[in-house]
């Protein structure tokens, strides 16, 4: 069973910086991709960015030119280097992995940025 674990959450003011970590833990032979997501209150759950398995990366408009997603693949994990923090970035977190082809969810980490 794999298992992702998200972590570096927390409260910072807007113009801040935050770094997320994600590690997947169990029997890995193979991280296809893996992605950010985030849900803030009352909305819907949005994609942040996502690396694929070469290293190559993508981003939502909202996000690009401010967070970056990287991966150590030694360790199996994944982060997310948040810059220029605003307070509508504030939402819950989320790691989403395609693990040897199955998904799996982490179990979210808080963000909030206050003004």
């Amino acid at each position: 069973q794999v298992q992702l674990v998200e972590s570096g959450g927390g409260l910072v003011q807007a113009g801040g910086s935050l770094r997320l970590s994600c590690a997947a833990s169990g029997i890995i032979f193979s991280i296809n991709a893996m992605c950010w997501y985030r849900q803030a209150p009352g909305k819907q759950r949005e994609l942040v960015g996502i690396i694929f398995s070469g290293g190559s990366t993508n981003y939502a408009g909202s996000v690009k030119g401010r967070f970056t997603i990287s991966r150590d693949n030694a360790k199996n994990t994944v982060y997310l280097q948040m810059n220029s923090l605003k307070p509508e970035d504030t939402a819950v977190y989320y790691c989403y992995g395609l693990v040897d082809g199955a998904v799996y969810w982490g179990q979210g980490t808080q963000v909030t940025v206050s003004s």
